[in-house]
């Protein structure tokens, strides 16, 4: 008897953990979003074809990397050598610093546009990139942007 119940015990408790363990699977960061119609992030480039850029939509990709000083901006991955920026709708809300290679769900604006150089150095800076690496930087890039309401990172 006292097996069965040390067994029960033990059951109880890694179902337990289990259900804990999976609840805290998402974290959710601005506007409360839900992940169901999100797109992958890599066909955003199709999305915006023929247009200046989308006023709502919602994408799901992996994270390479979030801000270091703040968490207030990440990049995501497009495929090949194409990353997202994702800034966050009035600076109104950070994602953990830690967020590099977690999947995250975004839903707001994406457009294209022209990053001058001031702002790819302060990005770069932020990203805790070497004096050497940021003084490459000479060029205004033209990169796919996102303005997140509301982020889910698993």
């Amino acid at each position: 008897m006292k097996t069965i119940n040390a067994y029960l015990a033990f059951m109880l408790c890694t179902i337990a953990f289990a259900t804990t363990t999976h609840a805290q699977t998402a974290a959710y960061f601005g506007e409360k979003i839900n992940a169901k119609g999100s797109v992958a992030v890599a066909k955003i480039p199709k999305m915006l074809q023929g247009k200046d850029s989308i006023a709502t939509v919602k994408v799901s990709g992996k994270v390479i990397e979030a801000c270091k000083k703040k968490g207030c901006w990440m990049t995501m991955d497009m495929g090949g050598e194409r990353k997202l920026l994702v800034r966050f709708k009035d600076y109104g809300f950070f994602v953990p610093k830690d967020s590099d290679g977690k999947v995250a769900t975004i839903e707001g604006k994406v457009k294209k546009e022209v990053i001058d150089v001031a702002t790819l150095r302060h990005y770069a800076e932020d990203a805790g990139k070497s004096k050497e690496e940021i003084e490459k930087i000479t060029q205004p890039e033209e990169k796919y942007t996102f303005e997140a309401v509301g982020v889910i990172i698993k």
